[in-house]
Parts: C-alpha cells; sequence; structure tokens
C-alpha cells in the first residue's frame, strides 16, 4: 500500500486528517519521523505491514491502540486495549497541582484512584521528585500497563496496585482521579474509537454521570491529609453538581482545560 492509497482508505472511513495519520503509521511501521516518509522506499514487507495497520485504523480503532503509545505530559505512555487513553485535557489536573503545591520539592504522599495507564500518578511524580505515589486500578489490562509505565518512567517512587480504590488507606497529600463520568445513555453516541474500544468501566459513570462522585465525596475526606488536595477531572455541564456532592471538603475552584470547559475540580480538607 502507498501513502496515496493509505490516506484514500482513511478518508473513505471518516477519519480526520487522513494524510497526517497515514504518515504517521508508516512513520511507526519503518521506525523514522513523519517527514521522511516524504522519501521512504518501504520493502514489500513494510507494506503489507502498513496496509494492515491502515486496515485497523479505518475501522476506527484508537491510533494509540495501533501504535501502543501515547504522549502525556511529554512523557510516552504504553497503552493498548483494556486502558484509557490519555487525553491532553487531563493534563490541567497536574497544572493545578503545582499551583496547590508550589514547593516542588515537598516529600508528598501521592494517590491516583482508577490509575488507568498511570498517566496522572508518573507525571505529577515527575514533577515532585521527592514525592512518592499509589496507583488503584481494579482491571487487569490496565493495571498491567500502569504498572510497566510506573517501572519504566518512575521506578520504586511509584507502586501501583491492583485493587479497588475503596480499598485506599490514607493520609495523602495530593490525590488525583479521572473517574468515569459519561452517562450511561451518552456513551454510544460517542465517537467510534472510544465508544466501541475503549474500556467501558472507565467511562460509565450510571444514569447521570455521578456515580463515581458520590463514591469519591464518601471516601476523600477519610483519604486527605489536613489540608492536603483532591483534584478530580469532570466532565462537560458537571462543574453545577460538584459543591452538592463534596460538602466535607472545601471547594477552591474549577479550572478550565484548553477549550475553557471546566474540566478540574480543586478540593482542600480543612
Amino acid at each position: 500500500m502507498t501513502l496515496d492509497e493509505a490516506t484514500s482508505r482513511l478518508a473513505d472511513a471518516g477519519i480526520e486528517n487522513p494524510r497526517a495519520e497515514a504518515r504517521l503509521l508508516l512513520a511507526h511501521v519503518l521506525g523514522i519521523s513523519r517527514d521522511e516518509t516524504l522519501i521512504a522506499q518501504p520493502t514489500p514487507g513494510q507494506r503489507q505491514s502498513f496496509a494492515k495497520l491502515v486496515a485497523r485504523r479505518a475501522g476506527h480503532e484508537p491510533f494509540a491502540y495501533i501504535t501502543g503509545r501515547k504522549e502525556f505530559w511529554s512523557l510516552e505512555f504504553a497503552v493498548g486495549p483494556g486502558v484509557l487513553v490519555p487525553r491532553p485535557d487531563t493534563e490541567t489536573l497536574i497544572e493545578e497541582a503545582l499551583r496547590v503545591v508550589p514547593d516542588r520539592n515537598a516529600p508528598l504522599k501521592i494517590a491516583d484512584l482508577g490509575t488507568g495507564s498511570g498517566a496522572l500518578l508518573i507525571a505529577a511524580l515527575t514533577e515532585f521528585p521527592n514525592a512518592s505515589g499509589l496507583g488503584f486500578e481494579s482491571a487487569p489490562q490496565a493495571f498491567a500497563y500502569a504498572a510497566a509505565n510506573a517501572a519504566r518512567l518512575i521506578g520504586p517512587r511509584a507502586q501501583v496496585r491492583q485493587a479497588d480504590w475503596n480499598s485506599a488507606q490514607g493520609p495523602f497529600d495530593l490525590v488525583f482521579c479521572n473517574p468515569p463520568y459519561i452517562a450511561s445513555a451518552q456513551i454510544e453516541s460517542l465517537m467510534p474509537e472510544v465508544a466501541a474500544f475503549e474500556p467501558r468501566t472507565a467511562l460509565d459513570g450510571g444514569p447521570d454521570g455521578l456515580a463515581a462522585y458520590r463514591n469519591l465525596a464518601e471516601l476523600l475526606p477519610g483519604l486527605l491529609a489536613p489540608g492536603g488536595h483532591a483534584l478530580l477531572e469532570i466532565g462537560a455541564g458537571q462543574a453545577q453538581s460538584m459543591a452538592s456532592l463534596f460538602f466535607d471538603l472545601e471547594m477552591l475552584r474549577l479550572a478550565p482545560d484548553l477549550s475553557g470547559t471546566p474540566r478540574c475540580v480543586i478540593l482542600r480538607k480543612a
């Protein structure tokens, strides 16, 4: 398969930026940069491998699953089926953590509830070199990715447990969580890359999308150290519900993502 043929195949499948994605897939197969794809001369075997990847992408399999990696906070995470693909919007939680804890050398204890690929936990630990962290992930496939990413990118300062977040025991100075927050009835209307491929348990927030937050509202007061902070990702339209749910904690603010949508609620234990 040629680059032009791949571009046409992806365009017909409704993939946005088909030329760019075709070049990235070819670069992945050849182990070169995207710029070099325009002058590359793939072997017949490489063309066959390229065609297989293009077919997977034309079927709307997430690009990150095909390449096996995704960048988050300038770090490269291994990802694949069974783990939620890290999103740029989630970096808002790391940005806000750096605001509430300006001392980068603080010996923090950090928890990441439902850690997925380990993105939040690992990104936070890169910013706080004297901190240690614990991630909780009950899904076996996601746990395997998180544990491997933690070992590769951080080492012993990051530990991941295959356990439900309700088993967590504090106190923690920082708690991160990107919970499932899509209303059950809305999942099938999401883009096919998400609805058909990413783990439903990481998406489905119950009938109103708030089930996980109700659980967290009961859990967090006992997990946080005095003066500790929790940073939770929220979905569009959920900001007004946060104050009534987390009445046992001080809600400092709602932080927007790059598009201006409220994306992170910052809570503090008095």
